[in-house]
């Protein structure tokens, strides 16, 4: 099939396109276009929730295939590619600026510039992969069908996969995250969020091919993946086990200008020791920093109390609250109350730049924006789980789960593989903005890939429980306090994503680039014979 569309779509252009396409070659491409890249580029937030229209992800992506595909020069690929990636995070992440001006008091002109450096610096992954690309596609001397379906797409997913580790990652708005209900989310427990990145580049690819003449192999490659997809979607990869358990998610909604406000601290504190022992379950949990002052600075006897209850009760609570270690030494923490008492602590091991640490050389910003808690302890990288009856619960806290290769590290690393995952977040940082549906569908990609269920308990949303296969089963209006109850079930086994991580995505995307090769060269063969 590769063969035929070789055949097919490389086939000579018409003269109005060599034409074109020979006055694009080495030269750099017009304001208008790149306006109209960073356009194309934003435009893929519609395909994220809250708006979660996946297909018109792929247009954009297309449309950018095809720019880098019509005979660009390394340089011209490469500076539509940046174009497209600034665009594309700007409109993924521009409710930072919420953040800038709003609680890290910096003057909206200084906002918006840190705002638009972040959007250049991560566009340069999209400049690297049309820049590879087109050196690809001369050095390699790739016919169409090969670089719009095979070198495209595998270097749009490598990309991806890069901004979520260099310089600890941000990876915020990978495009595989709009698929979690599309037919592609059959493909997480395999090849997880990256790999389905790379498949998205491939149906983009496809509507790419549209304006060759391979169209109908183009078409029948596009249903072909999609109904795999909903195949896979039907393959139970882990077992529900042991006995559900009854759970508690508590949504303070702590307004976040008075969080840290030593006069406000009396009011949060009695908040959730009132939620807390409202009523018994199995487990009781709070969001992120819900008690936001170390042990020692809590009224006498507070943490006493709250054991005294899990003990009585027969609840385990899981609190979040930073820890003091030391001076200068402290984490960003959640310990866990035992009905039998069994002291657990479980610190954020992936901590955010400038919100959580402090980069080399950028002090005087962080103590510009005045953020408490801004230079945390890193937790260690394998931490166990804790046990609810005959579950068990890892927890990670908020931009944690973001990094689904991490997830997948401590269960199939642990002692005790967890049954359960327990997201505890604050998104209140970001004023009423698509951070949190966006973050909800995040946490819904880690349920697909690790085929575990996932319970969320927030500051104001999206609180919720998401079940093993992926599927939201309760969740509280946002920005409001409340408190969700429900009876979960844990789940075992693993999935492949569990034991190879994003070595399968790597793998995929390894043996893409190898067919790339030999079409190449195949091609070559023929065009010299």
């Amino acid at each position: 099939m590769l063969r035929r569309w070789t055949k097919t779509a490389s086939a000579p252009a018409s003269k109005a396109e060599l034409a074109e396409r020979a006055a694009q070659r080495g030269g750099k491409p017009s304001a208008l276009l790149l306006f109209f890249a960073v356009l194309a580029g934003a435009s893929s937030i519609l395909s994220f929730q809250p708006y979660g229209w996946w297909p018109l992800q792929l247009l954009p992506l297309a449309w950018f295939f095809y720019q880098v595909g019509m005979g660009s020069s390394v340089k011209r690929a490469t500076l539509i590619g940046w174009a497209f990636g600034f665009g594309w995070t700007l409109a993924g992440v521009h409710w930072l600026y919420v953040f800038g001006t709003r609680f890290a008091h910096l003057p909206a002109a200084l906002a918006v510039a840190g705002l638009v450096l972040l959007c250049l610096y991560m566009g340069l992954f999209g400049a690297l992969t049309a820049g590879v690309a087109s050196w690809l596609r001369k050095r390699w001397s790739l016919p169409v069908a090969a670089f719009l379906l095979l070198v495209l797409p595998t270097l749009w997913g490598v990309s991806e996969w890069l901004r979520g580790w260099v310089f600890t990652g941000f990876p915020w708005a990978s495009s595989g995250y709009a698929h979690d209900l599309a037919p592609l989310a059959g493909f997480a427990p395999l090849i997880g969020v990256y790999g389905i990145g790379i498949l998205a580049g491939v149906g983009a690819g496809c509507i790419a091919m549209l304006t060759q003449r391979a169209r109908w192999p183009a078409i029948g490659l596009l249903m072909t993946l999609m109904l795999a997809g909903e195949g896979l979607r039907t393959v139970e990869w882990t077992q529900e086990t042991g006995q559900p358990i009854s759970v508690r998610l508590l949504q303070g909604n702590i307004p976040q200008d008075r969080k840290f406000d030593m006069e406000f601290l009396t009011s949060i504190v009695t908040r959730y020791q009132t939620m807390i022992t409202a009523a018994p379950a199995d487990l009781i949990a709070t969001p992120e920093t819900a008690l936001p002052v170390f042990p020692h600075n809590l009224p006498e006897g507070y943490l006493d109390g709250l054991q005294r209850y899990a003990t009585a009760t027969g609840s385990t609570l899981a609190i979040g609250m930073p820890l003091f270690d030391g001076p200068e030494k402290y984490g960003n923490s959640v310990i866990a109350m035992s009905p039998a008492p069994s002291p657990y602590r479980y610190d954020k091991a992936h901590l955010v730049p400038f919100g959580e640490f402090i980069p080399p050389g950028f002090r005087w910003f962080t103590d510009m924006m005045n953020i408490p808690l801004n230079d945390a302890t890193r937790g260690a990288a394998l931490q166990a789980p804790f046990a609810v009856k005959d579950q068990w619960v890892l927890p990670n806290i908020c931009y944690e789960d973001v990094f689904g290769e991490e997830i997948a590290y401590q269960l199939r690393n642990a002692q005790h593989p967890a049954t359960l995952l327990l997201n505890v977040s604050n998104l209140s940082w970001y004023g009423q903005s698509v951070a949190i549906p966006q973050h909800l569908q995040i946490s819904r990609m880690r349920t697909l890939e690790t085929g575990r269920p996932m319970l969320r308990s927030t500051n104001d949303g999206a609180t919720a429980v998401i079940d093993h296969r992926g599927n939201i089963t309760q969740v509280l209006p946002f920005y409001t306090d409340g408190v969700l109850s429900a009876t979960v079930r844990g789940a075992t086994g693993m999935t492949p994503f569990i034991r190879l991580g994003n070595a399968a995505f790597l793998m995929l995307g390894g043996v893409m680039l190898l067919g790339a090769w030999f079409a190449g060269r195949r091609y070559r063969l023929k065009s010299n014979s």
